[in-house]
């Protein structure tokens, strides 16, 4: 390095040195401001909360529910709230007889039909596995729980029933069908 080479390096240094001593109590100290005013409003958010009446308690999940509004034999509390997605439950008798409904997960779709009720049991609630479930009738008069067919979506529907048979369509958002089901 010649002379002039050396002279400019140490120039450069010298302010590079002099911003960085000037400029890093300013920068650390704007940074341990912003922690400390983010820490004070999370503690007084906090504290305020507990005020509040509008929060979600856990005791409002352990609430039993009529299942479905045109039956008021079956009765229903939340198992389990799937993220962006619909809840699940168990199921039990309003009359508190022992019932195989209280074995199983069910989604929240009961249709009362005249030979029983129609809903779907669910396989599983794992996130990477759902939609799984099978559609059921359930017999409350001899307490029994009929599998009719396996579903892989949520969107399906009674489309008919006719004499002995369940006519279920469904659509999974790039293809739908329809299931015929025997009930006897």
């Amino acid at each position: 390095m010649n002379n002039f080479q050396l002279f400019t390096h140490k120039i450069f240094r010298f302010i590079w040195n002099t911003v960085f001593v000037i400029s890093y109590p300013v920068l650390a100290t704007f940074g341990l401001l912003f922690i400390g005013v983010t820490i004070a409003f999370s503690k007084l958010s906090s504290f305020l909360a507990q005020f509040s009446k509008s929060g979600f308690k856990d005791e409002d999940q352990k609430i039993w529910e009529p299942a479905c509004n045109e039956s008021d034999i079956l009765e229903a509390k939340i198992y389990k709230q799937i993220i962006f997605g619909p809840n699940c439950y168990h199921f039990r008798r309003k009359d508190g007889i022992p019932s195989i409904l209280e074995e199983h997960i069910f989604g929240k779709r009961v249709k009362v039909l005249s030979q029983g009720f129609l809903m779907e049991k669910w396989n599983t609630t794992d996130i990477n596995e759902i939609p799984d479930f099978d559609i059921c009738l359930y017999n409350p008069d001899e307490d029994q729980l009929t599998k009719l067919t396996n579903i892989k979506c949520f969107d399906w529907h009674l489309a008919d029933n006719k004499e002995d048979y369940l006519y279920l369509k469904w659509f999974d958002g790039i293809q739908g069908g329809e299931v015929k089901v025997a009930l006897a």
